[in-house]
């Protein structure tokens, strides 16, 4: 990704952040955080972890002073729902797994969990060290920071049981960008927001061409994204629901502003994304999708920024090129552990396992 990082600190400097390289650290004041849940995760230098608390629409920052390498070891843990459940004095199916993350100045995995059956239970942070240790990550007097956004589709104005204020994270050069649903009339949002934290915005509107459906679509949520380098230029490539992958440049999204979105491939119907990653290998740059039905798909992005758009209804397939990976089944969360391997979690059953992959 030649150029990306200029360009992303350029975006930065224009949204007014004084340095994308100062010690994320130093703006986060000790406090204990009020979280009242935990989903999705991102991880910034310096050890810093975002956490989204999409119950109440709003993002933490916390300093975890987790910076030393911890080795480079593969990690591996079967049944880690039971070893989490025993860690905060609970069974293995008395805890939910919301998210996972490796800490890239670590390697140490991190993991969002609700206490009980559902993503509003009792929230709490978990660190499994590279032997394979799990701790809870105490929140009481840690440095933070926090931002609550706008006009959040929240617990307290969601309709439906599934809270998805915030349903993607990721950090980039001093920015901190939030995909969710809002109360706006285009409902899918995408903001960039500047860290440290001063103030949170009503964020850009999201229109995208949903072949499988054949129609223009504003009130489907990002359900995975990750930044991404498309010509020289910083973008968004963002997976929803049945399966149109879009990107978008990060430098349209303005607040307020109807953006649309380009659908460079429809991945297939009836199925939901749960994850993504995107690495290099053999000189091309891939990206890496966990799919509820259709498996683990590997998307070859040769071409992503001249590929001819979807804006006509698609059955089947259409786009950029991929190729399932047959022997990855099951897999609901993936991160990138290093440049060859990822983590995955795999669901064994009633337990998930956790494991470590060579990326394909």
């Amino acid at each position: 990704m030649k150029r990306f990082s200029l360009i992303a600190t350029a975006l930065v400097l224009a949204l007014g952040v004084s340095s994308a390289n100062a010690d994320l650290t130093s703006s986060l004041k000790k406090g204990t955080p009020e979280l009242k849940s935990v989903g999705t995760l991102a991880f910034g230098p310096d050890g810093v972890l975002f956490v989204a608390d999409p119950a109440a629409g709003t993002i933490v920052a916390l300093a975890t002073g987790d910076t030393k390498a911890e080795g480079k070891g593969a990690v591996k843990v079967e049944k880690l729902n039971e070893k989490i459940g025993a860690t905060l004095g609970t069974s293995g199916d008395g805890v939910l797994i919301n998210d996972l993350k490796v800490n890239p100045a670590s390697g140490n995995v991190y993991i969002s969990v609700s206490r009980g059956k559902t993503a509003d239970g009792a929230p709490v942070l978990v660190r499994l060290d590279r032997a394979g240790k799990l701790t809870e990550v105490m929140l009481k007097d840690i440095p933070f920071a926090s931002i609550t956004l706008p006009n959040a589709k929240t617990a307290a104005n969601a309709r439906s049981k599934e809270i998805e204020s915030i349903t993607g994270l990721a950090y980039l050069d001093g920015t901190v960008i939030v995909a969710g649903l809002s109360t706006e009339q285009f409902a899918s949002n995408l903001r960039v927001i500047p860290f440290p934290f001063k103030e949170a915005d009503k964020g850009a509107n999201i229109e995208i061409f949903h072949g499988a459906h054949g129609k223009l679509e504003t009130a489907s949520p990002v359900r995975t994204f990750l930044p991404f380098d498309i010509g020289g230029q910083a973008n968004i490539v963002a997976s929803y629901t049945c399966t149109p992958l879009v990107r978008i440049p990060i430098a349209d999204l303005k607040v307020g502003e109807k953006v649309k979105g380009t659908t460079v491939a429809e991945l297939g119907n009836g199925n939901r994304p749960l994850d993504m990653i995107s690495y290099k290998k053999d000189g091309k740059q891939y990206i890496l999708m966990a799919n509820s039905n259709h498996g683990v798909m590997k998307v070859d992005t040769t071409g992503i920024d001249k590929v001819e758009p979807i804006t006509a209804p698609v059955r089947g397939t259409a786009g950029l090129k991929f190729e399932k990976v047959s022997e990855l089944k099951n897999v609901i969360q993936l991160d990138k552990l290093d440049e060859e391997r990822a983590v995955i979690l795999v669901k064994n059953g009633t337990n998930f396992d956790l494991d470590t992959i060579p990326l394909p």
